[in-house]
């Protein structure tokens, strides 16, 4: 009688169905898709922006001093209100949510790239590599990271992308800790010892049976820190110490509008609110994405 042999076409129909599982999991949380949703609404409005200000006939920049102070309920064209300048309150929301969640997104993304690719590399080495990387985590993580933040904030005084950079020279290390740890359990396992004892490379056994034992893992991550970075860059805009005007965002929105709060709570609310939902949002994926990709979950 013949022995059934699996091939790479059996391995990838595996992978594939333990994949489609998590998201049929994922697609039965309801109150995950409805994140989604919602933070797919909000994106889609601010990559619209453009578009949606054009059709209204309004844009973010323009002052106009005789339609300043324009509460939403009383604005003649301004759907929003209009700020202490006279400029739109919705074109600025728009555009300053095109900023925020780019830095959010791509801050956290290059930030997981690294810290996946020295966590696994640390991880299945080990050694000089393995110290060396430590002992640099171990420094930043001995600094506060709000602290050296605002440091660095005031004296460069940051535009979008060099925000981006610092941010991720701060926050790559939590996700190399996180990886390395589960680097070091998954090497040490009997599939990753008989691929190596059949030949397999150092980079195969981590790009094939590393790797996507850990992504799981990497992207609850990811929907984690795209909250913790938006949230880092309101707290800098909010002390003036993040993107600095006339580039809207939603942190230095809200900052720039505390001195008109009892005259206009709108251009503080608003803003606000926004950061929170998508924040709110996010971690609600984070936790939708970890319950799904969990092995030990019913089907």
């Amino acid at each position: 009688m013949k022995q059934k042999r699996f091939g790479a076409a059996d391995e990838k129909l595996r992978s594939r169905s333990l994949t489609s599982r998590a998201l049929s999991r994922l697609w039965r949380d309801r109150l995950s898709m409805a994140a989604i949703g919602v933070l797919l609404i909000l994106t889609a409005a601010a990559v619209a922006a453009p578009l949606i200000t054009g059709i209204l006939g309004v844009d973010p920049n323009t002052t106009d001093a005789s339609a300043s102070k324009y509460l939403p309920v009383f604005s003649e064209g301004h759907l929003l209100g209009t700020d202490n300048l006279g400029r739109d309150h919705l074109a600025r929301l728009l555009y300053a949510g095109q900023v925020s969640l780019f830095i959010g997104f791509m801050s956290a993304f290059l930030a997981l790239v690294i810290g996946v690719t020295l966590g696994i590399l640390t991880g299945y080495y080990g050694g000089v590599i393995d110290d060396l990387v430590n002992w640099v985590i171990t420094t930043l993580n001995a600094i506060p990271g709000l602290v050296l933040l605002i440091v660095i904030s005031a004296v460069f005084r940051p535009d979008a992308n060099s925000l981006i950079l610092v941010i991720v020279f701060l926050t790559w290390t939590a996700t190399t800790r996180l990886v390395r740890g589960e680097t070091l359990a998954i090497r040490a396992r009997e599939y990753i010892i008989g691929a190596k004892a059949i030949g397999a490379s150092d980079f195969r056994v981590m790009q094939v049976h590393i790797l996507p034992n850990v992504f799981s893992l990497t992207i609850v991550t990811l929907a984690r820190n795209i909250g913790i970075v938006m949230l880092i860059e309101a707290s800098l805009s909010f002390l003036g110490l993040g993107v600095q005007p006339p580039t809207a965002t939603w942190g230095n929105m809200l900052s720039k509008s505390r001195e008109f709060i009892t005259e206009q709570a709108h251009l503080m609310i608003l803003p606000g609110l926004l950061i929170t939902i998508v924040v709110l949002c996010l971690y609600i994926i984070g936790d939708g994405l970890r319950d799904a990709f969990d092995p030990t979950a019913q089907y």
